[in-house]
């Protein structure tokens, strides 16, 4: 690594341990090759991938802090197009209350597959749990990895493909999935000791034009702490106009990749598309809001 260069980080990244296919580990090695300085793994519903790295770290210098990707429900007052994706750093791994929430979850994702599985079959494609694990390999199957044997087999041509034509909301394989609501999951992280995050605002859809804004005024109220500003998907318009929410609202401002590994091969890790950079002195502001 150059240490005359400024240090980058990645606080978005997923593993086996939900839908990506590097295992923590694997993760920790990747980040130190490419010279990141700080990570999180923030697994969809758990914090497996991210007690690992915890326990992986002792023999790295790679800083890492526990994170994790909640599945919410928008507020009631202000409806939005799918979940509401609530992230959470330095959370206590051991909390109870928060462990037990992500149990419920990952029951729920666990009991939706085979209902995907069911409507793919009634289209005349047949996919069993063995061989999407044959496809894709290890990890909790969600809808990524069935789309993974869709691609394989050359019924469509991508990931989108695969959401735009079966697995998709309103498409004929989608099944909903349970979701806590926004301000327990907030309320979750905050017990546990953590910060809890907006993830991704580009990509959530509000009915009105400044709808966003009044959404995170109203989760700040519920006790956010944080918008993910920098993102691959947010051109430097909106990471301006995040920007401009985060300090109106004295948020902390944040940032990831969303990192897949072989899931999402266009996107690198701390790099995004190769134009993501994320300055390590926010995972410093990030530490000492913790400390």
């Amino acid at each position: 690594m150059d240490y005359d260069e400024p240090k980058r980080i990645d606080l978005h990244i997923h593993s086996t341990a939900s839908d990506g296919t590097l295992t923590p580990h694997e993760i920790l090695l990747l980040a130190e090759q490419l010279g990141i300085s700080a990570i999180s793994i923030t697994d969809h519903d758990t914090m497996e991938g991210s007690e690992q790295a915890v326990l992986y770290k002792k023999s790295s210098s790679l800083e890492v802090i526990t994170g994790v990707e909640i599945s919410s429900n928008p507020p009631f007052s202000l409806p939005s197009t799918g979940s509401l994706h609530i992230l959470g750093y330095g959370i206590q791994t051991n909390h109870s209350g928060l462990k037990k929430a992500l149990d419920r979850l990952q029951a729920a994702r666990k009991n939706r597959n085979p209902q995907i599985l069911e409507k793919l079959a009634s289209m005349g494609i047949s996919i069993t749990p063995e061989e999407i694990l044959e496809t894709v390999g290890p990890g909790r199957i969600g809808r990524p990895h069935i789309a993974g044997v869709l691609i394989a087999r050359g019924i469509v041509k991508d990931m989108d493909d695969a959401f735009d034509t079966y697995l998709g909301k309103n498409r004929p394989a989608y099944i909903d999935k349970y979701r806590i609501a926004c301000e327990d999951a907030i309320h979750l992280i905050l017990h546990a000791g953590g910060i809890p995050v907006l993830a991704h605002p580009g990509i959530i859809r509000t009915s009105e034009p400044d709808g966003l804004e009044t959404l995170v005024e109203t989760l700040k109220e519920m006790g956010l702490m944080g918008i993910e500003v920098y993102y691959p998907g947010h051109s430097d318009t909106q990471t301006k106009l995040y920007l401009q929410i985060a300090r109106k609202n004295d948020l902390l401002v944040t940032g990831g990749t969303d990192f897949h590994g072989g899931m999402h091969p266009d996107i690198q890790m701390g790099s995004g598309r190769g134009d993501t950079f994320i300055p390590y002195s926010l995972y410093e502001k990030l530490i000492q809001k913790l400390s």
